[in-house]
């Protein structure tokens, strides 16, 4: 089964909003053990996965931003909530079994280790599931951005976004019935055409290292396998 994989290194990129409960905040353990389940799926066909999780259903920075808050200070917010997040996906995947290491950008060796490039990459070849957690650790960055670098630190063959939409539309499926799906995208599209896929950093990051991009449905219950095969599914961004 091994030979068939189209990747063997994966970077899968989480918004905050994946562990929260119905009222999109906070942490839900179910939603937490949901997502491990997904994870050590793709563990079992041999894959090697690390994972970048937002914070947006704990601290949305924007809304401090507008309040007259500090950029630095609330992004610095943000960073911390991804390590709390970090640290409830941890515990979900080590209850199902997933040997997992969080690292963050941001020092807090009591609760995670500093992020070293080569322990992490060391960690992944002995099929360790590792979460990065703090962003990329400065103000001004997002956690795409967080995603794109770090996928390519550690030698990730795609950067999976994760999101609850099959794909990338050119207008929000959820508003308009007749919106219409990519399969598939340049780089220069997804930026040119302002389709949200993530921000323009992370994209320009992907595109100097020619690293796809897909985008996929992680709540269809087969989507993130198919992608490992190599299957149609989602939308997927390249050169």
């Amino acid at each position: 089964m091994a030979n068939e994989l189209k990747y063997r290194r994966i970077m899968l990129k989480l918004g905050g909003e994946s562990l929260a409960g119905p009222s999109g905040f906070g942490i839900d353990p179910q939603e937490a053990e949901q997502l491990a389940l997904r994870v050590k799926d793709v563990r079992a066909l041999g894959v090697d996965v690390a994972i970048v999780i937002g914070a947006g259903n704990l601290w949305r920075g924007r809304s401090g931003i507008e309040r007259g808050m500090d950029r630095a200070t609330a992004d610095y917010m943000g960073m911390l909530a991804t390590v709390m997040n970090a640290l409830a996906l941890m515990d979900a995947m080590e209850r199902q079994g997933l040997v997992t290491r969080v690292q963050s950008a941001i020092q807090m060796v009591a609760v995670a280790e500093p992020y070293i490039r080569r322990r992490a990459i060391r960690h992944l070849e002995k099929g360790r599931v590792v979460i990065f957690g703090g962003g990329t650790g400065n103000p001004h960055f997002s956690t795409d951005t967080a995603a794109a670098l770090r996928a390519v630190e550690v030698g990730a063959e795609v950067l999976i976004k994760a999101t609850k939409v099959d794909g990338v539309y050119d207008s929000d499926p959820m508003k308009n019935p007749e919106a219409v799906k990519f399969e598939h995208l340049t780089y220069m599209e997804t930026m040119n055409r302002r389709l949200g896929v993530m921000d323009g950093t992370a994209i320009t990051l992907c595109m100097e290292n020619n690293l796809p991009i897909l985008v996929l449905n992680l709540w269809n219950p087969d989507d993130l396998r198919k992608a490992i095969f190599g299957e149609k599914v989602g939308t997927l961004v390249t050169a």
